[in-house]
This record gives C-alpha cells, structure tokens and sequence, in this order.
C-alpha cells in the first residue's frame, strides 16, 4: 500500500508580540495521522474557527514552515524534517484550492494565462501540448478554452472561477489536491457542483483530495476518511461513515448535533 498522507508528531506554534510580552500559540499539537491506500481517497479534516485545519493544510502546502514533526506525502517527506522535493517537483505532486476564487486571480491578467503558466512552468509543456492541457482540463470541470481564453475574473461567477481554479490545479497531474473551504465562499445553491465534482475528479485523474472543511454534513457526503480537530490537537479519526454514525469523542457529538436533520421538527412557535 502506498503512505497517501502521513504526520509525524507534526508541531507548529506561532509567537505573537514581542518580548517581554510574548504570546506562544500552539496550532498544531503533535498531530499524527497515517492513511495507506492503494487507491486515491478524499480525507476531510473538520472542526471550528481555531481548530488547526488550516494550519495543518499550510504546513503541506509548504505555506508555512512546521515547529517539529514532519508531513509525507506517497512516501515523500515534503514538509519538515527530510523535506526533499524542491519548489517545482513538490508543485507537480501537490495543488492547492484556496477558499476565495477572487483572491486566486489577479483582475489584471487573463485567467487563461493561469492556466498556460502552470502547464509550461510547473508541467514543463511546450505552448501546442499546454493548451491541449488547458482544453482537457477546463473540459473536466464543465467549461470550455473558448469560453475562458482572453477573459478576466470579473467576467466570471464565484463557482466559475472555483472550477477554473479546479482545472489549473489539476493540470501538473497532482498525487494530491488540497481543497481549503473551497465551497465557503460560493452561492449555497451551486456548493454541490463542487462537491460533486470532486467525487469524479478523484477517479478519473486518480488524485488524492484533502479538503478541509468547518461543514460536517459535506464531509460525511464526499469523504473517505476523516480527521476530527480541535484547538490543534486531532480527537478523533478513521473511516468516514464510521466516525460520523458511531462517534467516540464528545467534540464530534458536539460537531453532528449542530448538523439540521429532516428528522428534526421545527418547534411551533405560538403567540398567546
């Protein structure tokens, strides 16, 4: 089996202020986390505001460097200690979807030259073989090269640009996507054409997704695994449907119980 994703005693603690009145705040707390498959899987990292989530995504996206520990990725440590791959090699085995599509792509520059930057930089394609790149890719996630080329993100939707953000990450042929809150910042009626498209990107490009997430009934939908944290420290992981219908840790009872249900009945509100 293949090591997909691996923590060790992975640490990372932020100093605020400046001394004498320094302030240490642990965001992630020895986190250990083994997956092995032999096939690509979506594994959610849930929790609040504050949880560690998204420092634990930063740290694999080498976005910011681990106090201790270290974080392997197919059996290639990319993070901390023994970090290996340089900028360019770790880049064609990790991609990131950041949460605001609009803060993705600067309004002066085209979206497609995005696109042809990561196939002839990261891809290292030459300019016939990249836009092929760019048409299969865009083509993936529902949209079209002739639809893209030339334009500006203003011209686009917040899932338009999510899914176009999708496509170039998706262009280095990544071992692993690291989704951070990619639906969050999109019109709840169109979050589950990301979702969706997620399910089939990972069988059809055979790419492992971490998506990291506050929203639990998501998770329970488009997960493999998942990895309950809380106040930098994971309190509880395993199979998805495992921990979210047997769950052993009063911080994920405390998670589901907030999830509506049509099981639930709205009380009657009566005015005596």
């Amino acid at each position: 089996m293949k090591t997909i994703l691996k923590t060790e005693h992975l640490n990372k603690t932020y100093r605020l202020g400046s001394f004498p009145r320094n302030v240490d705040i642990q965001a992630l707390k020895d986190v250990n986390i083994t997956i092995e498959s032999d096939e690509p899987v979506i594994v959610s990292v849930v929790g609040e505001s504050g949880s560690g989530k998204t420092t634990l995504a930063k740290v694999i996206l080498r976005l910011v460097e681990p106090t201790a520990g270290k974080a392997i990725i197919y059996d290639q440590p990319i993070a901390g200690e023994g970090a290996k791959p340089a900028r360019a090699d770790f880049l064609s085995m990790v991609q990131p979807i950041f949460q605001n599509p609009f803060e993705a792509f600067s309004r002066y520059r085209t979206i497609d030259s995005y696109l042809y930057e990561t196939a002839t930089r990261v891809k290292r394609l030459n300019k016939a073989r990249a836009i092929e790149a760019m048409e299969e890719v865009l083509s993936s996630v529902g949209l079209e090269y002739k639809d893209v080329r030339g334009k500006y993100p203003n011209q686009f939707s917040g899932g338009e640009l999510q899914r176009i953000s999708v496509a170039r990450a998706l262009i280095p042929n990544p071992n692993i996507l690291v989704a951070d809150e990619p639906v969050s910042m999109i019109d709840a009626s169109r979050r589950m054409i990301i979702i969706n498209l997620f399910r089939s990107l990972k069988q059809e490009y055979q790419t492992s997704i971490l998506y990291i997430t506050h929203d639990l009934a998501t998770a329970y939908y488009i997960s493999d695994y998942i990895v309950v944290m809380n106040k930098g420290s994971i309190v509880e992981f395993g199979k998805a449907r495992q921990v979210l219908s047997d769950p052993q840790h009063a911080y994920t009872r405390l998670l589901l119980s907030s999830i509506p249900t049509l099981k639930q009945k709205w009380e009657r509100v009566r005015n005596d």
